[in-house]
């Protein structure tokens, strides 16, 4: 069975940086693409950034520049380093994973930006 795990969210401030982490129980090469969304309370799902398999990205102009997605294939781990974070980046963060037959997400994590 397929997990994904997040990790790295908290409470931080305005301008301040966070990594978040998704873990995968199987190997991350199995999955053609992973991509880290975002929900705030009251709104819908979002996407912040994907990664295929092959490492081209894309990332939502709300995020671009600020936001990186990355991962490693050895430790079978996607990343999203944001930096210059802003209260309305406040949200869960979910880990999303794509295989040609299905779609996997984590349980999310909590990133709140508050002084």
């Amino acid at each position: 069975q397929v997990q994904l795990v997040e990790s790295g969210g908290g409470l931080v401030q305005p301008g301040g940086s966070l990594r978040l982490s998704c873990a995968a129980s199987v190997s991350i090469l199995s999955f053609n693409v992973m991509g880290w969304y975002r929900q705030a309370p009251g709104k819908e799902r979002e996407l912040v950034a994907r990664i295929t398999s092959g490492g081209s990205t894309i990332t939502a102009d709300s995020v671009k520049g600020r936001f990186t997605i990355s991962r490693d294939n050895a430790k079978n781990t996607a990343y999203l380093q944001m930096n210059s974070l802003k209260p309305e980046d406040t949200a869960v963060y979910y880990c999303n994973a794509r295989t040609d037959w299905r779609i996997y997400w984590g349980q999310g994590t909590q990133v709140t930006v508050s002084s």
